[in-house]
């Protein structure tokens, strides 16, 4: 089911022990990994500070965009959680002002979807 969840785009939690060991440069003075989640090669984190997306493009996947969004700048998100039938539940992130989501994340059933919005909530608000 795993596989499956990543095709169709469903993240999927990373360990901080991988993320640290990976993206650990990205990271400033004082600033920490708390969660992490996996797409089919993107990964996306939360740390104390900010929220890091990392776009691994091309066929190798050498090339990589970070993309940092500091929890001031998000304006507001939302949740749409799984149904009966749907495979996922999602994520919606709006930056400053903007009229659509900046970042829109698909979660698998195995996520605590609310876990991840309390986090969310506990940096925005």
């Amino acid at each position: 089911m795993s596989l499956l969840n990543k095709i169709l785009g469903n993240a999927s939690n990373v360990s901080l022990e991988e993320l640290n060991e990976k993206y650990k440069r990205l990271l400033t003075e004082n600033e920490e990994i708390e969660l992490g989640f996996s797409l089919l090669r993107d990964v996306f984190m939360f740390t104390n500070k900010r929220l890091i997306l990392i776009d691994i493009q091309g066929l190798t996947g050498r090339k990589q965009e970070y993309l940092s969004l500091p929890y001031k700048h998000i304006s507001r998100f939302s949740l749409e959680t799984a149904g009966t039938f749907d495979l996922d539940a999602e994520l919606k992130i709006w930056i400053s002002s903007e009229n659509t989501p900046t970042v829109s994340k698909r979660f698998n059933k195995s996520i605590d979807i609310y876990g991840v919005q309390r986090y969310l909530a506990g940096k925005v608000l």
